[in-house]
């Protein structure tokens, strides 16, 4: 049975006992050999395609390009194995933390995996990269990739439903870092001491404001999930070595809590599983069918259907105004609610427009579909009819929306909205869509089938047809796969294709 762990602030004096602190329980559980279960492990191997899918998608785009030549300039030619890079011939082993940051941001580059939203958003399929890293530089085999993994996403999920940082403006990252390093003390089978002093490091270098999601949002975004991993394992590197983290992280006085978050009053319960309970948080997140921030993955299915059965309203002569009624967090955060006007900025990032559901129903509303290359291309954001009618569109917060976003039941939580259309002739079109189609409880939930299929549309014209069928064996034989054969839950780009990216020199 799930236990909740009580979190305040207490001054020094108290002299907090280690095993009453967030960092231990959360080192207690990645300590914890629970069994994984084997709809958990299912869904583990899902995500793994998934995250290679979206890989697949940006090998050449800059900025994964710019973190791979980075790695690249970091070899491993120690006695471990060392690890792969997304792309690059497996024979080429670079240090784990490393690869973890290459793999890392070409994961993260289009925003199209998988999500968890509670009290805090995140990208739990952010904490696969550096754990297979180190998998494959200290030989683990597969099974234990899929009990650290379980470990990862448990505790990332874990934190996100009771620790609000976006609220203080701190990046959805700070929770990443202790996930990590919990998955790699799982991986690593380390003691609870050290996985403790692993998390409380991994928190300390990891809380940074959330500016990489506001704005002119810049490639940094990408980045900031990897830099993460990196410095968790940089982190469980030293913690092994004996070295010791600030303490209490999460509790003391001048502590993340009371500084960063909810401050000196501040009070949370942690559900984290009990003793002997298995690790199962991964069932309760879900991925993307669309590229593009998940709060808005609702919408683009709700506007594609409107394009078929309204196609006047993509004219936006036919239309006064789109008033999109939502959550707090999606109109604060990917609305109009933001008050940033590089929301609707034609010239804008393309990491500024997928944080602008704006632009984002427009184009899906006038497209009747969303791609994750044409749908952000230059030309297509500065179409004049586009422009006249994404500048009609804005968005209001409904507090039934907010209720049922931060709502604790699964059949209840819901991040879409309603869409109120005025037209010119006066007519008001109301329609509204509580889940995107790829939810676990939407029109066409995401089951293996279409994590497969996500897969090869994304590798199509990108990689080999024999490696594409290469890489699907490997990952839907994970549990099993040997310490050898870990080597080989890599994608490997032909020949040339990597070379058609050329990247600024820096200093390595």
């Amino acid at each position: 049975m799930t236990q909740n762990h009580a979190v305040r602030v207490h001054p020094s004096a108290d002299r907090l006992a280690r095993t009453d602190q967030l960092a231990w329980a959360i080192a207690e559980v990645a300590a914890d050999p629970v069994e994984v279960p084997d709809d958990v492990v299912d869904m583990i191997i899902n995500r793994v395609i998934d995250n290679a899918a979206v890989t697949v998608a940006s090998l050449t785009r800059t900025p994964p390009s710019t973190a791979r030549a980075q790695a690249l300039a970091h070899p491993y030619a120690g006695p471990r194995n060392g690890a792969t890079v997304s792309g690059v011939d497996p024979a080429t082993r670079v240090s784990p933390e490393w690869a973890a940051w290459a793999n890392g941001v070409a994961v993260r580059e289009l925003d199209y995996h998988d999500t968890f939203l509670a009290a805090d958003y995140s990208h739990p399929g952010d904490n696969i990269p550096p754990l297979v890293a180190v998998a494959q530089h200290t030989g683990r085999d597969g099974a234990a990739l899929v009990r650290a993994i379980a470990t990862g996403y448990e505790i990332q999920v874990d934190l996100v439903r009771a620790i609000s940082l976006h609220k203080h403006k701190i990046d959805h990252v700070a929770h990443l870092g202790p996930s990590v390093a919990a998955g790699l003390g799982t991986l690593l089978d380390l003691p609870p001491e050290v996985i403790f002093h692993a998390v409380g490091q991994a928190l300390h270098t990891t809380t940074a404001t959330r500016q990489s999601r506001k704005g002119e949002i810049s490639s940094w975004k990408a980045y900031a999930p990897a830099f993460a991993g990196k410095v968790a394992i940089e982190a469980v590197d030293r913690a092994m070595r004996g070295e010791t983290s600030p303490t209490p992280i999460y509790e003391g006085e001048d502590g993340v809590i009371a500084w960063m978050l909810d401050g000196p009053d501040a009070a949370y319960d942690v559900p984290l599983p009990a003793p002997g309970e298995p690790k199962r948080a991964i069932l309760d997140t879900y991925t993307k069918e669309h590229s593009a921030e998940y709060q808005s993955q609702a919408l683009i299915d709700l506007a594609r259907s409107l394009h078929h059965e309204r196609p006047d309203l993509t004219n936006p002569h036919n239309v006064t105004s789109i008033v999109i009624h939502t959550s707090h967090h999606t109109h604060y955060v990917i609305g109009s609610g933001a008050q940033d006007p590089q929301k609707y900025d034609p010239t804008a990032s393309r990491e500024t427009l997928d944080h602008s559901i704006p632009y984002i129903f427009t184009v899906a509303l006038q497209d009747g579909v969303w791609d994750h290359v044409a749908s952000y291309a230059p030309d297509r954001a500065a179409r004049p009819d586009t422009v006249e009618l994404w500048q009609k569109v804005t968005t209001t917060e409904d507090p039934a929306w907010t209720e049922r976003y931060h709502s604790s039941d699964p059949a209840q939580k819901a991040f879409g909205g309603r869409v109120e259309i005025t037209t010119t002739g006066g007519e008001v079109v109301v329609a509204e869509l509580a889940v995107a189609d790829a939810h676990p409880l939407g029109a066409r939930p995401f089951a293996r089938e279409q994590y497969v299929a996500k897969f090869r549309s994304l590798a199509a014209g990108v990689l080999a047809p024999d490696e594409i069928e290469r890489f699907l064996d490997v990952a839907q034989r994970l549990p099993s796969l040997t310490a050898g054969e870990l080597a080989g839950l890599t994608v490997v780009a032909p020949a040339g294709l990597l070379d058609t990216v050329t990247t600024p020199e820096g200093l390595f």
